[in-house]
């Protein structure tokens, strides 16, 4: 059974950095691409970023975090990363960790499209 579990969000002030966790079971995160969602209060998910399948690991990721969010990962311990740098009160949202049983990550625009989510891990941006 696939099972993704979020991690590491918290109450950081402006322009302060985390590093959210995404950890899965029943299935190895290298097989599909992987992708990060937000929600925030009142409105619908977004997409954030994407990170291919296999050793090539391509990386994608949303105008608004580009050069501020990087995604990543780790192979040995079947993690994905989300490392968020300069946030703002704007990336205030419920984080999640999303997939579907493909490779690339051509749908990670389409919240809808994703098969398995995560329960979200909240990110508050504030002073």
């Amino acid at each position: 059974q696939v099972q993704l579990v979020e991690s590491g969000g918290g109450l950081v002030l402006p322009g302060g950095s985390l590093r959210l966790s995404c950890a899965a079971t029943g299935f190895t995160l290298d097989t599909y691409a992987i992708a990060w969602f937000r929600q925030a209060p009142g409105k619908g998910r977004e997409a954030v970023s994407c990170i291919t399948a296999g050793s090539d690991g391509n990386t994608y990721a949303v105008d608004s975090v580009k050069g501020r969010f990087t995604i990543s990962r780790d192979n040995v311990r079947n993690m994905v990363y989300l490392q968020m740098t300069s946030l703002k009160p704007e990336d205030t949202a419920v984080y999640h960790c999303a997939t579907r049983n493909q490779v690339s990550c051509a749908w990670y625009e389409y919240p809808n499209f994703a098969s398995y989510w995560g329960k979200g891990t909240q990110v508050t941006v504030s002073s």
